[in-house]
């Protein structure tokens, strides 16, 4: 009996392969492929064959944040334009304990999350279905396409002077700007993630005898999902960007009124702290709507 070469039998052979694998930890960090991205022959080009890349991720926040410190310690910016860490820390803490005009802060944060997200709702359950019949009628796309495509280019600022002379200064007004902010994003997300499917999945469930309601839930919305959530995540990253301004219009609660406040009395570390704080949440709505997509539209990407 002949030896394999190098001495070496299939066993040991798929021992020493299984022995190459890169840890789990250097997969998380986007320093090696993973199993989804090991088997793709085609990287440039391919978007499902980047990895996460999260190690470069922790380099760039902590570049930043010892920039931050480095400016700031040695004067090189004056602390009315950023302050310390110290300063932040100092009215963080106040913050925490006192709250913001005899309001505490967990109530301005608690306010403008829940401002985001009913315009975003709103927007959502009005907009998808607007999308939905735009792509498959002539009739809706012909009576609403002149005015999405009209308002989509304008800014939701823009539209605050009318607002206040229609609705006032309550808290209708304020929903009603993020509401529109969010409202034309779903409808052209929507309409998009209908155009985008293709005949031939329609042709086929015609041909196995689907109906018109069949073909809607089975074919076109699950085609339609991903083009949806990415406008939902987009819409969201608007209104955070708007909250601000809505908060604008006589409020007395809300990080946005909380950062144009500070500003007026030059308290720039309570400015960064109401930035910081809006980040935070967006970034965190942003990574559950990625892990709810990945729950929920598990085919994207994948033909």
């Amino acid at each position: 009996m002949t030896d394999t070469p190098n001495g070496a039998g299939p066993e040991s052979r798929l021992v020493v392969a299984e022995q190459k694998q890169p840890s789990a930890l250097m997969m998380w960090l986007g320093l090696a492929d993973n199993s989804f991205t090991r088997q793709k022959t085609v990287k440039f080009g391919d978007p499902t064959a980047v990895n996460s890349g999260r190690l470069y991720s922790f380099i760039t926040v902590i570049l930043l944040l010892l920039l931050w410190w480095v400016t700031t310690s040695n004067g090189w910016v004056k602390p009315i334009y950023w302050p310390s860490y110290e300063a932040v820390g100092n009215r963080l803490t106040k913050l925490w304990e006192q709250g913001f005009r005899n309001v505490p802060l967990w109530d301005h944060v608690y306010i403008s999350v829940q401002r985001v997200l009913t315009g975003v709702f709103f927007g959502a359950i009005i907009g998808i279905p607007l999308g939905f019949a735009m792509g498959l009628s002539s009739v809706a796309r012909g009576l609403f396409d002149p005015i999405v495509e009209f308002m989509r280019p304008i800014p939701p600022l823009a539209l605050i002077p009318l607002i206040i002379l229609w609705l006032g200064i309550d808290e209708t007004a304020k929903i009603t700007l993020l509401f529109l902010a969010a409202l034309f994003i779903m409808i052209i997300a929507a309409r998009s993630g209908v155009s985008g499917v293709k005949i031939s999945k329609v042709h086929a469930a015609y041909s196995l005898g689907a109906s018109k309601f069949q073909v809607l839930k089975n074919v076109i919305l699950p085609n339609a999902l991903p083009e949806i959530f990415t406008g939902i995540r987009t819409a969201m990253g608007v209104c955070w960007g708007t909250v601000v301004a809505a908060e604008l219009v006589a409020a007395e609660k809300g990080v946005g009124s909380m950062i144009m406040i500070a500003k007026n009395f030059l308290q720039t570390d309570t400015v960064v702290i109401g930035i910081i704080i809006i980040g935070i949440i967006g970034y965190t709505i942003e990574m559950l709507m990625r892990l709810l997509e990945r729950w929920l539209i598990p085919w994207r990407g994948k033909g």
